[in-house]
């Protein structure tokens, strides 16, 4: 593992700034690694880590630079809650720790560095100083992963009977004896024109 300096480095290059969110990431994907005891997440143990993001703000791109887990590699999986939090999943060992940040650590900051007037610089230098306890609130949970789910899954593809769109990873939806994409199912995030 590096140091939070060094993941800011390699969090700011891959975000296009360092900010209160990256700080607030990085140390958010530390703790849940640390407490599911994984050393090397990105090398040794990286095809042991799933992890679950709740937002799509600047901590989300902040927690693959620590645990190495990405879309592409259907390793981070994002739950639109609207939540600064992570679940980190270990899947050796059949673990998953939710670890969510705390609306008092705003609060905090402004008592830790008052001499800050910047919102965002102020937070950064608390986020960087704050006990873990005092940042985040962790809850051990279950997280239930299907087969389908897990990164280098293979499945049989389907083609949507309405769009003739391919469909993996089980993703397919089954009404009236037909296989539809979610979309021609009434899914749709878009109207098409």
């Amino acid at each position: 593992m590096k140091t939070l300096a060094e993941y800011e480095v390699l969090a700011e290059a891959a975000h296009g700034h360092m900010c209160a969110g990256q700080v607030l990431g990085l140390r958010m994907a530390l703790y849940g690694v640390k407490l599911l005891g994984i050393e090397d997440p990105t090398g040794a143990d990286r095809k042991r880590l799933v992890t679950f993001v709740e937002i799509d703000r600047c901590a989300t791109d902040a927690i693959p630079i620590v645990t190495g887990c990405r879309l592409g590699k259907r390793a981070l999986k994002f739950r639109d809650f609207g939540k600064m939090a992570a679940t980190f999943c270990d899947l050796r060992d059949e673990r998953a720790v939710r670890v969510a940040a705390l609306e008092s650590s705003k609060q905090r900051a402004k008592e830790m560095h008052p001499e800050i007037e910047n919102k965002n610089q102020q937070q950064m230098a608390a986020y960087r100083e704050m006990p873990d306890a005092e940042l985040f609130r962790i809850e051990w949970v279950k997280v239930t992963l299907g087969p389908e789910e897990f990164p280098g899954f293979r499945g049989p593809r389907v083609v949507c009977a309405d769009c003739g769109e391919g469909v993996n990873f089980q993703r397919e939806v089954h009404r009236d004896g037909r296989v539809l994409c979610k979309a021609c199912a009434g899914e749709r995030y878009y109207l098409p024109l």
